[in-house]
């Protein structure tokens, strides 16, 4: 990162701002966002989750998911423990190396947004903040009867 802009690469960020993938990787993450979205996903998390919840949250596939942990868990970012409440299973939980990049990524993405609204006057902002609360009531709406609409598996 940082170096020769490679085919496939996203331009740089304008204005010279550092690159959210070299943050990533400074935060000992390589810069794919699967597995930046299993950091977040466990994370968000009210605590440790098996990979079948994993899967579910990012609606993806198990086996997927399950090389995400391994990979993350190689690079000590998540660590599997027994289940407390069924000795058999296993779950996933961040270690600190791993929090502290989740960390790094939504403050770096926060920062973004700051910087991008730190020169707009105190009205647009407002009326920013109510049309994005706006639009995230109304994704969340359309989601949840998307979900009540679809059948629901077995298994």
């Amino acid at each position: 990162m940082g170096g020769v802009a490679e085919e496939g690469d996203p331009p740089p960020v304008p204005g010279g701002q550092p690159d959210l993938a070299d943050d990533v990787e400074a935060a000992g993450l390589s810069p794919d966002r699967p597995s930046v979205s299993v950091l977040l996903t466990l994370d968000m998390a009210d605590g440790p989750l098996r990979v079948g919840e994993i899967t579910q949250r990012m609606q993806t596939g198990g086996p997927h998911a399950t090389r995400l942990v391994k990979g993350l868990e190689r690079r000590r970012l998540v660590h599997c423990v027994t289940d407390p409440h069924d000795r058999p299973a296993s779950v996933t939980e961040l270690t600190e190396p791993g929090a502290f990049a989740g960390t790094t990524y939504v403050r770096t993405l926060y920062g973004w947004f700051a910087e991008a609204v730190t020169d707009w006057d105190e009205r647009d902002r407002r009326h920013f903040g109510r049309l994005l609360v706006r639009c995230v009531d109304d994704l969340t709406a359309r989601l949840a009867a998307a979900d009540a609409e679809e059948p629901r598996r077995e298994g």
